[in-house]
């Protein structure tokens, strides 16, 4: 992502908000996956702004799951930020934790499914 001058203040500092939304959704993304469906945040466990952000910067985020439970999934995400100069400086700017709830079509708490069941065909089933 780059931030635009929409997203920072008069300065061209980035505002957190906006950070913590692009955290969210690249959390969201692994939650998702693991739980195979419907995932809805419900906690931040913690979040640590590093290093500001401003316009213009390429700014890039890596989620991964950590730890699941019942009907939860805990992501940590990391982000980084390349300042777009001749010698482009690649810094960590921000560090979250994420817990997000597998829920169902009426958006209820669900058991997440088994790891050991496939989710797609074996490659050697394919255009069979």
């Amino acid at each position: 992502m780059v931030p635009m001058r929409s997203d920072a203040n008069f300065h061209g500092d980035v505002f957190g908000g906006w950070i913590m939304a692009q955290v969210d959704i690249a959390g969201s993304l692994p939650a998702v996956s693991r739980a195979n469906g419907r995932v809805a945040t419900v906690a931040v466990t913690s979040f640590v702004f590093k290093q500001p952000v401003f316009v213009g910067d390429l700014v890039s985020f890596y989620a991964k799951v950590i730890a699941t439970g019942r009907t939860s999934v805990t992501v940590a995400v990391e982000v980084y930020a390349e300042r777009i100069r001749l010698d482009a400086e690649v810094v960590k700017v921000t560090e979250a934790t994420l817990v997000y709830v597998a829920t169902d079509e009426s958006r209820q708490p669900r058991p997440l499914p088994d790891v050991t069941a496939p989710r797609v065909p074996p490659l050697d089933t394919l255009g069979e």
